[in-house]
């Protein structure tokens, strides 16, 4: 994405249902052909003009978005939470408030901002036209909507393979997980909350650092998280041995696995991480880099289209 970047202007943003839509689509996501048909076919119903961008690969999202920005007044993005991911650069950089389109396997952020999975019901969130400024988190300075972590969840990431995924869909989610948990070892881990600098050394098979509310394929990184709170929630799974994170699978879907006290807790705005050796970093499911590791988040920095915060 060289060169200058456009802003989008003012006027755009202010209109509630946008009259032209980038939808741009991850070719490989499993429910695209029916599920992106019907959306448009309900978007163009309604008056809004579509026009399709089939990205080529997830490094081009951003470049795609910011290629076509001029021509739309919002993006509508298909696929799941790593096409999401892909695309949040170029959203942020047009400043193009985003629809989403759930055609992936575990859809975490449209369950956060409870957007529902039928697509033609998509479409309708977005011809609401109801607007929320949500946070994004940083993991060495690549984009995250949901979680970004170290240990467990990479190997999770290799282990749910596209064919899986194919096949046995969400559940492939347990499948995995199963075979990872299993296979489980801890390592060593330095933490700090940026603010406060003081370094506290764990064994721990996974750190997660938490923007949104749901991981996973439905899984809740703490019972308060809140995707606009201005707050990174951090966990680190300290227990001592592999059969004592089975039994938290009834605490992750709640999120209340930080009332057990092999569970470390914190909530901030940036937190600093570094291990024993580089290990690989895993941000909405997509393997981005490797420790160390500086999180943050950006307050209020995407728009998307999604039914009113409850409360």
């Amino acid at each position: 994405m060289d060169g200058v970047i456009e802003k989008v202007d003012d006027a755009k943003r202010e209109a509630r249902v946008p009259k032209r839509v980038m939808l741009l689509v991850n070719r490989h996501a499993r429910a695209r052909g029916h599920g992106v048909a019907a959306a448009i076919e309900r978007l163009e119903k309604a008056g809004v003009e579509v026009f399709v961008e089939t990205a080529g690969s997830p490094g081009e999202m951003g470049a795609d978005i910011v290629r076509r920005a001029s021509e739309a007044d919002a993006v509508m993005v298909g696929g799941g939470d790593g096409t999401l991911n892909a695309a949040a650069p170029g959203i942020v950089d047009t400043g193009l408030p985003l629809a989403i389109l759930p055609l992936g396997t575990a859809n975490d952020l449209a369950r956060t901002l409870r957007i529902p999975t039928d697509p033609v019901a998509a479409a309708e969130v977005l011809l609401a036209g109801h607007r929320r400024r949500i946070d994004l988190g940083y993991v060495n300075e690549h984009p995250f909507f949901n979680v970004a972590s170290i240990g467990l969840s990479v190997a999770l990431a290799d282990a749910l393979t596209p064919n899986l995924k194919r096949r046995w869909g969400k559940l492939s989610y347990v499948l995995a997980g199963l075979r990872v948990v299993t296979r489980a070892r801890p390592f060593s881990a330095w933490i700090a909350e940026e603010e406060h600098g003081a370094w506290r050394e764990v064994r721990t098979y996974q750190v997660a650092i938490g923007n949104g509310r749901h991981y996973g394929g439905g899984m809740v990184v703490e019972h308060e998280a809140e995707i606009d709170d201005a707050t990174l929630d951090l966990y680190s799974l300290e227990m001592k041995g592999v059969l004592r994170l089975a039994l938290l699978a009834g605490a992750f879907q709640s999120g209340r696995q930080g009332l057990w006290r092999e569970v470390r807790t914190a909530k901030g705005q940036s937190f600093l991480i570094r291990t024993s050796r580089p290990r690989s970093i895993n941000a909405d499911g997509e393997i981005i880099g490797k420790t160390p590791a500086r999180f943050r988040v950006a307050p209020g920095a995407i728009t998307v289209f999604a039914p009113p915060a409850p409360g």
